[in-house]
């Protein structure tokens, strides 16, 4: 019974009481990060959080995604605890939108009304986004367009133009201003600092029906669209800049490097192997088995991993063209793995998380897969420089968002003159086929004699 008051509350405020308290519909469309690129469905008082004591609520809202003008693909949300999550394209602009019925609200001392939420955002380029078309089904719709110093909104009722429509705009912060439309049902506004922004519209019908039982007398609908600011940021932070420059420098590196050989051995999934394997100062990698019959079999995998390993320790060449352009995505800085940094540039579509100094995941856009690297735990060398100890891998399709496999990742380390050589290292894959493992343990290092 308390919690069904304090919901009454919380709706009459929408209309009686500060807006800053007020809860509304949101969609956001994210940055691309674990897992690939996702819009999120909030009821809260920003598009930042979503409040899980009203999820249930909206968890039956429907939404569309529009990525080539005019046409619209049902998008398919998943309910967590405290929002919906739809899985959207990593690259190219979007506009998404949605439709939910809340239900028949009030009291015998209050009138009794329906409550629906149209929530939109977009996402993207500008020249691309003032492309995007209107739904058209909806009853209340917001439409934005944008120049490069302001955004110019439109509220819609049955897909005309509403004139004097009031909008209200939120900021991170829960500050707001007031905009009044024209005749035309247009309103201009410029935001003053960058960050996530949405703004809402409201209309009340005096139309009674009834829905799911229960009788109403009027309804009131809000429609909101949220987007950040600027739309398409190509800036480089140089705070995002310095945090992630000093996780790179405090890896572990194989600086002068001559190489080294070593025994090994291991079992791939079944097919044990033994021989030996040399690295050299470029990283070339060879492997021998000491049964010829059994070398094609697992060198290419011993190599391919033991390449990957070099790699990530050898210093990398020093780049002629321009740096990758690195900034702090938008929203609320607080996150258990760390900040979200988004890298413009390079050969993958990719972002990262830094915490404490280290890289703590890595997210990259392959094509027909997005990966995620998520770091469980590094050790620190003799210089207190880290190396990966332990990891998760995920891979994901990235045109449904399907979860592929997962790869849980160990190494070991041993110091050898002046370098961290690997001395165990185990993938342990699980996926629709089941479980493998592969594994290899290296032993008796001897650094290659330089020429």
């Amino acid at each position: 019974m308390m919690q069904r008051h304090f919901f009454l509350a919380v709706v009459v405020s929408v209309f009686f009481a500060s807006i800053t308290q007020a809860h509304f519909l949101f969609v956001r469309i994210l940055p691309a990060a674990e897992g690939g690129r996702f819009a999120e469905v909030y009821f809260s008082e920003l598009a930042e959080a979503g409040d899980p004591r009203f999820i249930a609520k909206i968890a039956h809202t429907e939404l569309w995604l529009q990525r080539t003008p005019g046409k619209f693909e049902p998008l398919k949300a998943h309910t967590t605890p405290d929002r919906l999550r739809a899985h959207v394209p990593t690259t190219s602009s979007l506009c998404v939108v949605g439709a939910c019925t809340y239900g028949v609200l009030g009291s015998e001392k209050q009138t009794a009304f329906l409550l629906r939420h149209f929530p939109k955002a977009l996402a993207g380029e500008p020249d691309e986004l003032n492309k995007m078309q209107s739904l058209g089904k909806l009853p209340l719709e917001v439409a934005a367009t944008f120049t490069k110093d302001e955004v110019r909104f439109t509220a819609l009722m049955d897909g005309k133009p509403m004139p004097g429509a009031e909008f209200i705009t939120v900021d991170a912060s829960l500050a707001n201003t007031k905009l009044v439309a024209n005749d035309k049902g247009e309103a201009s506004w410029k935001p003053s600092v960058p960050g996530v922004y949405a703004v809402y519209t409201r209309n009340t019908r005096k139309q009674a029906g009834e829905h799911a039982g229960k009788k109403y007398e009027e309804i009131r609908e809000f429609a909101t669209v949220a987007f950040t600011w600027p739309l398409a940021r190509k800036d480089v932070d140089a705070a995002a800049a310095a945090l992630f420059e000093e996780a790179v420098a405090a890896r572990a590196q194989w600086r002068a490097f001559p190489g080294f050989q070593a025994k090994i051995k291991g079992n791939l999934a079944g097919r044990p192997f033994e021989g030996s394997v040399s690295i050299d100062n470029n990283g070339e990698v060879t492997f021998l088995d000491d049964d010829s019959n059994r070398q094609e079999s697992v060198s290419t995998w011993i190599e391919d991993q033991l390449a990957s390993i070099a790699m990530h320790r050898l210093p990398s060449p020093a780049s002629k063209g321009a740096k990758p352009a690195v900034r702090f995505a938008e929203g609320k800085a607080e996150d258990p793995l760390g900040r979200l940094l988004l890298i413009d540039g390079g050969k993958f579509a990719s972002s990262y998380r830094v915490k404490d100094k280290q890289i703590v995941v890595v997210n990259r856009h392959m094509g027909k897969e997005n990966m995620t690297i998520t770091v469980l735990e590094n050790d620190k060398n003799a210089q207190g420089r880290f190396l990966p100890r332990s990891y998760l891998v995920q891979y994901w399709d990235a045109a449904t968002g399907r979860l592929l496999r997962t790869e849980t990742v160990q190494t070991r380390w041993e110091r050898v003159g002046d370098w961290d050589v690997p001395t165990h290292h185990q993938i342990t894959s699980a996926g629709d086929a089941g479980i493998a493992v592969r594994t290899m343990t290296l032993s008796k290092h001897e650094v290659l004699k330089t020429k």
